[in-house]
């Protein structure tokens, strides 16, 4: 790998981008969501006709408000100034288990009732309670599978990708991606060291990490990421800011990726050089960086290409995917992304497609650009995966004119 020069003092770009009707509304969902979420349950499994005994319907609704008080609380003390891990893994089952109930009293409040209609089955109250004990038994079932899914080390994707434009020397470069590790209040140093470990059978010339390694400081953090200096590759391992850095001093995170071993592209590129072909491996501060106010900290893609060669294949490295409108303006051949999670917990991907144009897989932008989104290595805040399972990445580059000399 040859390095290019810092650009730190190139100008930032300007996003130049507005915010749809949809996405201003969605800036409104903080202040009634908890409500709603606590709330719509709560009617369908104990007031919807069930005519339960008084104790239980007073018990349940009981817990449901204390759910619905409990749950900011526990969120606020364990994200807020006073970073309380265990308000934190509180806060966020909770939410992670509410989210999982929520859906299934609204599916199965409708359609499981609908049919019971239809078929005849029982009275109100007996298809009330059928559709009660249905909901606490599907959401049971998904948060246990889920819980297992978030804990797993990932499994490998494997995926070929061919690159018009990548030389012949290069057929064949592997590049294992990682991404959202999002190490946190639940301690996950063994998990981590699996994860590497992994990693490392796969033999890849480049690993990438595409941001989001943390929650919590890295000095905090520091025994659950120091695996990440077992990683090994042939040629580099590289590294990028996600959002979640700027919540917790990024500084730190990007000296500590140094520390060990890993390249911070931060608004810069290497090349990668092979067979006599050169691949231009760029990478850029997450979006977010310049509204932190951390001095130097902005997404600047023009300085992480300056002076590369405008004919060699680039690949880049940016956490979000909305970034692969402006690498499509400048010709990226491939950008790796992370940050959706997939949505994590099922349906939440619809509302993660109202700020991202993709939410896993590879997409195609533009004349040439193609952009990768991992559904993440990790998970944030609930500790459940539920139909969004964690990856780790392995995509071994192609180039047309190997193929067609072979």
């Amino acid at each position: 790998m040859t390095e290019t020069s810092d650009t730190e003092s190139a100008a930032s770009e300007a996003p130049g981008t507005s915010r749809s009707p949809l996405q201003r509304l969605m800036r409104y969902i903080p202040l009634v969501a908890p409500l709603l979420l606590w709330a719509v349950p709560c009617w369908v499994l104990l007031h919807a006709g069930q005519r339960w005994p008084v104790p239980v319907t007073l018990i349940g609704t009981a817990l449901f408000v204390l759910g619905l008080i409990g749950m900011p609380l526990a969120m606020m003390r364990g994200h807020g100034r006073r970073q309380q891990d265990r308000a934190a893994i509180v806060g966020a089952t909770l939410l992670g288990g509410v989210w999982v109930l929520f859906t299934w009293s609204v599916l199965l409040g409708v359609l499981l009732r609908l049919a019971l209609v239809v078929a005849g089955v029982g009275d109100g109250q007996d298809r009330a309670r059928t559709v009660t004990w249905a909901v606490l038994a599907v959401t049971a079932v998904l948060l246990a599978w889920g819980y297992a899914e978030a804990r797993r080390v990932p499994r490998v994707r494997r995926l070929d990708v061919t690159l018009p434009r990548l030389g012949a020397g290069l057929d064949g470069t592997r590049v294992a991606l990682i991404t959202d590790t999002h190490y946190g209040p639940l301690d996950r140093a063994r998990w981590s060291e699996r994860v590497c470990e992994t990693v490392n059978t796969l033999e890849a010339d480049l690993v990438c990490h595409t941001g989001d390694i943390a929650d919590g400081t890295a000095e905090r953090r520091r025994a659950q990421a120091a695996p990440l200096g077992t990683v090994k590759a042939t040629r580099a391992r590289v590294y990028v800011t996600g959002n979640h850095e700027y919540y917790s001093e990024a500084q730190g995170w990007v000296d500590l990726m140094d520390e060990l071993g890993w390249e911070p592209l931060r608004n810069r590129h290497l090349l990668l050089e092979r067979g006599g072909d050169t691949l231009v491996v760029a990478g850029v501060d997450d979006v977010t960086a310049e509204s932190s106010g951390l001095a130097g900290h902005r997404a600047h893609l023009v300085g992480a290409l300056q002076g590369a060669d405008p004919d060699l294949p680039v690949l880049l490295l940016a956490h979000q995917p909305k970034f692969i409108d402006r690498a499509a303006e400048h010709g990226v051949d491939l950008q790796l992304s992370g940050h959706t999670h997939g949505g994590q917990i099922w349906p939440f991907h619809y509302l993660v497609r109202i700020d991202q144009p993709t939410v896993a897989g590879l997409s195609h932008h533009g004349a040439r650009t193609l952009l990768y989104t991992s559904r993440g290595t990790g998970f944030w805040g609930p500790p459940f995966r539920v139909f969004a399972p964690s990856e780790i990445t392995l995509l071994v580059l192609r180039s047309p004119r190997h193929s067609a000399s072979a």
